[in-house]
């Protein structure tokens, strides 16, 4: 019999619904504490999710006090960093939602104190678990691109601005970067190993946000609706990255992957203004190469989107903490993609390229 996993979740807000749903799908799995800084609102939370037994908390620090094995950060992202190692240090493990932190320092902190704690301490990237971004990672990494030189990604929606605590820059940290950009950079730096970057050359900017005919709350819009950015990887690799809220655009194309042996074209699924980002699944694969001197194409069979990877997400940290394996998407190597928003945002400031530099953590 598996062990029983008692989990906590901090945030109640609608991604704190979809992985209470998901514990609810997994046998051996008890939701016995939500929290939320809102007076009612944990209590509300239990009672429309029929989470029987569960107790409702206004400060985490109580919720962490029960005899809990993991919990779920689901608050806006500012409150990320603090839960996170609150948790940690009170011996829990940790799921917490993208993008990892505000800042890189925060990231850094985090990593730090999981290796100190030796708790799990993951971030909920699902679109890992679909099938075709496995087999794009399968591919780069097989070796048949040859060496992978240069790498285009990031893509945007149309019309996809969100407002609340995503477009304040004390709470968010970043808009589009934070909120879809991470996707798109975990999808290529993923397949590509995770190689560490080295620099950045990069432009932001929030014309959308900010102007009332676009945005309902066009006054406190604070962050970025658009960025793109040249980031120079270890290995002598080049990502050529750009992400969007919103644009006079349908999309910003395919991610590029180009090899000394064949290159490879991969497209987002789906349709209309909020579609075109990397947390909404791949629509087709191609890849191009020479045979005896011919141009060829080989277009490669996507497998079906019915699968749930959200509940994937979490059903791999609660086997992790069941079986004592380590972090599945391990926030040491998310630091990283957050060095790069931080970069962007750095270089996009100061209208220059900047170095970036991660510790060892």
């Amino acid at each position: 019999m598996s062990k029983i996993v008692k989990i906590g979740i901090i945030g109640s807000g609608g991604i704190a619904r979809a992985h209470a749903r998901a514990y609810k799908e997994l046998p051996d799995v008890e939701i016995v504490a939500v929290c939320d800084v809102v007076p009612g609102k944990a209590k509300e939370f239990i009672d429309k999710l029929e989470l029987e037994g569960a107790q409702a908390f206004e400060e985490h620090n109580r919720l962490l006090d029960l005899e809990i094995d993991g919990v779920s950060v689901c608050t806006p992202n500012v409150a990320h960093h603090r839960t996170s190692i609150d948790a940690m240090e009170a011996g829990k493990h940790v799921l917490t939602e993208k993008p990892m932190a505000v800042t890189l320092e925060q990231a850094i902190e985090m990593a730090q104190v999981a290796r100190k704690t030796g708790k799990i301490l993951t971030v909920g990237f699902q679109p890992r678990y679909d099938p075709n971004m496995k087999m794009v990672k399968e591919i780069v990494r097989s070796g048949q691109l040859g060496k992978i030189y240069y790498v285009e990604t990031g893509g945007g929606r149309r019309r996809g601005m969100p407002g609340g605590t995503f477009i304040r820059t004390e709470l968010a940290g970043a808009g589009a970067l934070a909120d879809i950009g991470c996707y798109a950079l975990d999808f290529a730096l993923d397949a590509l190993g995770y190689p560490k970057p080295l620099t950045v050359s990069a432009y932001a900017s929030n014309h959308f946000g900010t102007n009332p005919k676009y945005h309902k709350e066009a006054d406190k819009f604070e962050v970025e609706d658009f960025g793109a950015a040249l980031i120079r990887l270890e290995g002598d690799v080049v990502l050529n990255f750009t992400t969007s809220w919103a644009m006079h655009m349908d999309t910003l194309g395919p991610a590029v992957f180009l090899g000394t042996d064949a290159g490879m074209k991969v497209t987002p699924a789906g349709s209309g203004p909020w579609a075109g980002v990397w947390d909404g699944g791949i629509g087709s694969v191609t890849i191009y190469h020479d045979i005896l001197g011919h141009h060829t194409e080989s277009p490669i069979p996507v497998k079906s989107h019915s699968v749930k990877i959200f509940f994937e997400k979490v059903k791999d940290f609660v086997v992790a903490i069941q079986e004592g394996k380590p972090a599945p998407i391990p926030g040491e190597q998310i630091v990283r993609n957050q060095a790069v928003i931080d970069g962007i945002l750095r270089s996009a400031k100061a209208g220059r390229e900047v170095k970036i530099e991660i510790p060892e953590i």
